[in-house]
């Protein structure tokens, strides 16, 4: 996933901290005239200072070139302008520190090296404060992006209804496989991605407990949003229904959850009736399955899969100039 691998950003004083004690090992391992070791010690910190910041920078990806469903999540979560406006920041204070490393191992050639190098450490060390809420901000960011869910960019099956209406298990019957559980910054509950080959293509399953398991109007705008962005991953969406109601919730939730989807994705949505194996399943249905069974999950299966493939052949074909 994108953002995996982000390492830990530190504040302002951990990163001056370790450009200090780099630069005091420089000095008692070199010898010679005094300018010579304070400008090895101004070059020390400045090599450490500025490498560390502009790395920061170098972590995070070009959020000009993430895709949609990645770009509108972390919009949701930390809010791309700010990350830029921060990562701005931290580069003009890693340019700042080596060129005023330039400046002062110019200036100790001719005046008081010590001075020179005191007044260095001085002027870093105000502008590194100067982006620590920056530094501090782009931490915490990468805390929460960390978390994002690694959705793989191939046709996506997206799972909704309410809790206990056998989400999960109709994921592990057609992925043959116990999924992947990840969790998004803003929920409590983890996501169930799993994957299936058909035809020598790979699809991928999306169970989102937390997001689409209960109504929509009681969401905040967050979540609201992030439900939004699974039109970006999402190809077609899977409405599980229980008409025995052994869920919990009666089917008239159950149905008025499926008109909301329907208006706030713009996807396609099919529903399956599930629990078609209990002996107070009830009412007429297209799609009557059993993910504890199996019954009926081939016939749904052929359906998401007809309806992925029709959307694919409808997109816009790309065509290169030759």
């Amino acid at each position: 996933m994108i953002y995996e691998k982000l390492r830990t950003v530190q504040t302002a004083d951990e990163l001056l901290d370790q450009a200090f004690r780099r630069a005091v090992r420089s000095a008692m391992s070199g010898s010679g005239r005094v300018v010579n070791i304070q400008r090895a010690m101004i070059q020390a910190t400045s090599d450490v200072l500025s490498d560390r910041l502009l790395r920061i920078v170098h972590d995070f990806p070009n959020f000009d070139e993430l895709s949609p469903f990645y770009s509108e999540l972390t919009d949701i979560i930390v809010g791309t302008d700010r990350l830029r406006m921060s990562l701005s920041s931290v580069h003009w204070a890693g340019d700042m520190v080596r060129s005023l490393a330039r400046e002062s191992l110019q200036k100790a050639k001719h005046d008081d090296p010590v001075r020179v190098r005191k007044a260095y450490y001085a002027r870093i060390s105000s502008i590194v404060h100067e982006v620590d809420g920056n530094l501090r901000f782009l931490n915490d960011a990468r805390n929460k992006l960390r978390k994002l869910p690694d959705i793989s960019d191939v046709p996506t099956i997206v799972v909704a209804g309410y809790p206990n209406v056998g989400k999960s298990s109709f994921v592990r019957r057609v992925t043959g496989a116990k999924p992947e559980i990840a969790t998004y910054p803003f929920t409590t509950k983890g996501i169930y991605i799993g994957h299936f080959t058909h035809d020598g293509l790979r699809y991928q399953v999306v169970d989102t407990p937390g997001l689409l398991d209960r109504p929509l109007g009681d969401r905040n705008e967050i979540e609201l949003q992030a439900i939004t962005a699974l039109n970006h991953v999402g190809d077609v969406v899977l409405l599980l229904i229980d008409p025995s109601e052994h869920c919990g919730y009666p089917l008239t939730a159950q149905t008025s959850m499926l008109h909301e989807i329907e208006k706030t994705l713009t996807i396609p949505v099919i529903v399956a009736a599930n629990k078609c194996d209990l002996a107070d399943f009830h009412g007429e249905w297209e799609y009557r399955i059993s993910a504890e069974t199996g019954d009926g999950v081939d016939d749904v299966m052929q359906r998401l899969i007809e309806v992925i493939d029709s959307r694919s052949r409808d997109l816009p074909q790309q065509t290169s100039e030759l």
